[in-house]
């Protein structure tokens, strides 16, 4: 199950809640209580990738092939 990290606009603490993808935009009350809070954008997983990414140059490519001049 995915989890979320939101904020607590009032204390500025921030949490996690694990709920269904269905549930994601559904809002979360902080731990202390607090009602005013917002989900997070996380970088985690949004790479596509299991790994580091490539690196840079070389390899195909106008300019990567050497066709550039």
């Amino acid at each position: 199950m995915p989890t979320y990290e939101f904020r607590c606009r009032e204390c500025g603490s921030t949490f996690d809640v694990q709920r269904p993808m269905a549930e994601s935009a559904a809002p979360a009350t902080c731990p202390d209580g607090h009602d005013d809070t917002v989900k997070l954008l996380t970088m985690a997983g949004l790479t596509g990738g299991a790994g580091p990414a490539p690196a840079a140059g070389g390899g195909g490519g106008c300019c990567g092939g050497g066709c550039c001049g």
